[in-house]
């Protein structure tokens, strides 16, 4: 198991959720917002094989990073909007199981949408991947960008998650368009 942070640093588990790729980030981050990598990686599922293995494998690699890196928290992507309907549903299975695997170890969890993501991380909602990868690198002084992409957004999906407050409560303030409509609909599925 991975040393625990150092005091008054939280430890945070950024996932990115995808079927096939599932990027995971572990960083520490002290409350001067400064921050350590911890953990960088990627858990792959086949895609030729059926869905509940693959969700099956998915879920395990979460367990195991968790078991291994025990963070205090854990933060996902919001899954809310794509075009292309088969993506966004295997996006949202995996999210489902990220946000489940976090219920099953006690573990708070966050989501954040992708425009909140680039913001805390670049300063800008608008940001490309490119600008994200690079101010990662640059807060965990990394010599090179994360790579692949997917684990470079689970890595500033945790930092945002960090920078935000840390709490897996709603976002302060006045709601985004894209957060008001989350909203709206988490609550029409709970009637």
């Amino acid at each position: 198991m991975t040393p625990p942070p150092a005091r008054g640093a939280l430890r945070v588990l950024g996932i990115d959720p995808g079927l096939t790729r599932c990027g995971v980030g572990v960083v520490d981050v002290a409350p001067d917002r400064s921050a350590r990598l911890v953990h960088v990686g990627v858990v792959r599922s086949d895609p030729g094989a059926p869905i509940e293995e693959r969700l099956a494998v998915i879920a395990a690699g979460l367990r195991a990073v968790i078991d291994e890196h025990g963070p205090a928290v854990v933060a996902v992507e919001r899954v809310f909007a794509q075009h292309n309907r088969h993506t966004v549903m295997g996006t949202a299975q995996a999210s489902g199981i990220a946000l489940l695997v976090a219920g099953e170890r006690g573990l708070p969890a966050a989501t954040h949408t992708p425009s909140e993501v680039k913001a805390a991380v670049t300063g800008y909602g608008s940001a490309d991947k490119l600008q994200v990868q690079t101010m990662v690198a640059r807060v965990l002084r990394l010599d090179a960008l994360p790579q692949p992409a997917d684990a470079a957004d689970a890595l500033a999906l945790a930092l945002c998650h960090a920078w935000r407050g840390g709490a897996a409560s709603a976002p302060s303030g006045p709601l985004t368009p894209a957060q008001r409509a989350w909203a709206d609909a988490e609550r029409l599925s709970r009637r």
